[in-house]
């Protein structure tokens, strides 16, 4: 019998959350500020999440964008993040940590993740910016994390698909795999079927445009210049639905 293929859908807002629930996700990745990369969200935010929805809620924590070596303040508030989705009822933890040298951060890796249970740990898309995926891959089956994140390597999970599929055997069921990168319609079918993931991590939005119609053309208030304050990226229900039922 073929086994049913979970769909983590990843958003950064409430209402990104219940659209993904609504079309069928098994599972959200709750952020902040997807054109980050993703940060950790608001208390807020996870609050009214786990409220709203009934899925499991997996919440980044991401201290800030860029690369994936933390200092001791940045890891500080990390520890505090984490103590923080727990109390609102989070499901699981996303994170991943790295040495100078783009190897895995054994020991704060291993430390978070003990802070973290009984939730779940996801090491996230750090792993592709990792030096050895053979060895990295090894090194969080050690820590007993129950998934990796990863675009295998590659910008896109499709231009992965090869490392994906070497991992994925790799791992066996000592560790989920779960590709995730840019995978949309056309590149989910062959993405599973290349793999042989059980689980896979999708977007799946659309851009809708901003009800005000007093709009200042001489200000922007953080994103570049040639980019609009007055269209945001939101989950499309009708897309989730499509992709889970393509994992199918």
């Amino acid at each position: 019998m073929p086994h049913e293929i979970l769909v983590e859908a990843c958003v950064d807002s409430v209402d990104s959350a219940v659209a993904a629930e609504t079309g069928g996700a098994h599972r959200i990745e709750l952020c902040a500020a997807l054109r980050e990369g993703g940060l950790t969200p608001s208390a807020g935010t996870i609050a009214v999440t786990r409220q709203r929805t009934t899925i499991d809620i997996q919440v980044m924590i991401r201290p800030r964008g860029g690369d994936f070596l933390y200092s001791d303040t940045e890891y500080a508030s990390m520890q505090r993040d984490v103590e923080m989705a727990k109390r609102l009822g989070s499901n699981g933890v996303v994170f991943g940590l790295l040495t100078p040298d783009g190897e895995i951060d054994v020991r704060r890796t291993e430390q978070l993740t003990e802070q973290a249970r009984p939730m779940a740990v996801t090491f996230h898309r750090a792993f592709d910016m990792a030096g050895n995926p053979t060895q990295s891959l090894e090194a969080l089956v050690g820590l007993h994390i129950e998934r990796v994140l990863t675009s295998g390597q590659r910008a896109t999970a499709v231009d992965g698909i090869e490392l994906l599929r070497k991992l994925v055997t790799q791992a066996g069921d000592r560790i989920v795999v779960m590709p995730g990168g840019n995978i949309d319609e056309q590149s989910l079918p062959k993405i599973l079927g290349a793999t042989g993931a059980r689980e896979i991590h999708v977007t799946g939005t659309k851009k809708i445009e901003s009800a005000m119609t007093f709009r200042n053309p001489h200000c922007y208030m953080g994103i570049e210049p040639d980019s609009s304050e007055f269209s945001m990226s939101i989950t499309d229900t009708e897309r989730i639905r499509t992709l889970v039922e393509l994992a199918r």
